[in-house]
């Protein structure tokens, strides 16, 4: 059931979730399996369709996080808890290994620093290499290559499937998704009255997990500035599953004091990632991808992995990631408002979510009240997306393809939409199925998705008979 409109008045929810991105998702699971009535309020017409839907999907280990930090202490307990659950949710892990290599003598001086700090951290599986060394591990890796260090520990899982298990998880355990429902304003009495675009909402407590729009959230629950929400936009370029033989690791680069840096790295559905750019910029909805700047990832992840020059391009695409004037997680606790900020969650956000939810849970607790957990939490398993484990086209009488660059059945089309938490838009679907995400981008089978999903999607892929030109 696609949950769209606002529950009556009389009903309170214990937590109210504002933002459906993977932390929010996170925290609607914490607290479900806590014993909390939870309500998600999204403002988009699906989940994850803010900074979540574009990120290089990497689960980090925390070695280059500041030491001492609540995004190291977040990062480590996420990630932690996403390999303890993992299996449960029946979610992927590509165990890949990285390299952070130095291309010149700068960055690599800056190696033992990163070795240095990686080992404050508590990050146990590094090792320096020189360049000879990285490339046994990484044949591909081109011939200029100084030197690198080796972190083990970090790896690639499927983002969209996570938070859509974490808030599949929480329906199952009662909690409510409301889509297209834009926070407007918000009054606290000792209970918050939520305005938003579709109809009002009351709960006992807030936790904003607005990503984008987290300062401009606080603002209308009322709440004084405490950060600034600076978009920064991250382009990717998607190569061809013929490039990714010659990428088994993720390349990270020496990280400066603004970004992480350009990473060549494969992903879970078999294609090789390059990118993400860092560019500020104010609009926080619109996302463009520009010729120069994905030539220029073409060239830099050639010069990586030379093997990468001319490989085809499968898809392009551009995220924006909830940047503050600080590089620090911008988290705050407001007991006296029964209120929650999670605001400033960048590049580490899929990794830290679960450690984020079991933070907020943390700062609920001070705010005296309790829950009744539920006891065993519901088996939730979702279709497996990934290249490196049995896909539904594997398994007999599946029935129609009807994406042939990605194999996608009707069979998962149709679970997509029986689900708990179906789909409200077709970026939705393509997250939850990969349809219409490969090699000719939906050019073949957008037609038969529009005919599979005619009246169920907010904006329809075809107009209907009798529509108005």
């Amino acid at each position: 059931m696609l949950h769209t409109h606002a529950p009556s008045l009389d009903e309170t929810f214990d937590i109210a979730v504002i933002g459906a991105g993977v932390v929010g998702c996170a925290v609607a699971r914490r607290f479900a399996l806590a014993g909390a009535k939870v309500i998600v309020i999204e403002k988009g017409s699906d989940i994850l369709s803010g900074a979540s839907k574009a990120n290089s999907a990497i689960l980090h280990t925390g070695f280059d996080a500041p030491p001492g930090s609540l995004e190291l202490e977040l990062i480590k307990a996420g990630r932690a808890e996403y390999l303890a659950i993992r299996d449960r949710l029946s979610l992927p892990l590509v165990t890949t290994g990285a390299l952070v290599c130095a291309w010149n003598e700068a960055e690599a001086g800056k190696l033992d620093a990163i070795l240095a700090q990686g080992r404050e951290n508590g990050i146990a599986e590094l090792r320096a290499l020189s360049g000879a060394q990285a490339r046994a591990t990484m044949p591909g890796l081109s011939e200029r290559l100084m030197a690198a260090i080796e972190v083990a520990g970090e790896h690639v899982i499927d983002p969209w499937s996570a938070p859509l298990a974490y808030l599949t998880q929480a329906v199952a355990l009662g909690a409510r998704l409301l889509r297209e429902a834009e926070i407007l304003a918000g009054a606290f009495d000792g209970e918050w009255t939520l305005a938003t675009t579709a109809g009002e909402v009351r709960a006992r407590a807030v936790v904003n997990a607005a990503g984008l729009y987290g300062d401009v959230v606080d603002q209308r629950l009322g709440f004084a500035p405490e950060f600034e929400i600076r978009p920064r936009k991250g382009q990717f370029v998607v190569l061809d599953k013929a490039a990714l033989p010659h990428v088994p690791r993720i390349v990270l680069p020496v990280p400066t004091e603004i970004t992480k840096g350009v990473v060549v790295c494969p992903t879970a559905f078999g294609n090789v990632l390059v990118g993400p750019t860092a560019e500020e910029q104010q609009d926080r909805t619109r996302a463009t991808v520009e010729t120069s700047e994905l030539e220029a990832l073409l060239k830099r992840g050639a010069e990586i992995v030379p093997a990468l020059a001319g490989m085809p391009v499968t898809a392009v695409y551009a995220g924006l990631r909830p940047a503050t004037e600080s590089k620090a997680y911008r988290v705050f606790s407001r007991p006296a408002q029964r209120a929650i900020t999670l605001g400033g969650i960048r590049s580490t956000g899929l990794s830290a979510a679960l450690g984020l939810a079991q933070h907020a849970e943390r700062l609920h607790a001070a705010f005296g009240a309790g829950f009744t957990a539920p006891g065993l939490a519901p088996e939730v398993t979702l279709p497996n997306l990934a290249e490196t484990r049995e896909r539904d086209w594997q398994r007999p009488e599946h029935g129609e393809i009807v994406c042939h660059c990605e194999l996608v059945t009707k069979r998962e089309i149709e679970a997509a939409f029986e689900s708990a938490v179906p789909p409200g838009d077709f970026g939705g679907l393509r997250r939850r199925t990969r349809a219409g995400m490969g090699r000719c981008q939906g050019f073949y089978c957008n037609a038969r998705l529009a005919e599979m999903t005619r009246g169920r999607l907010s904006t329809p892929l075809a107009a209907d008979d009798g529509d108005e030109a």
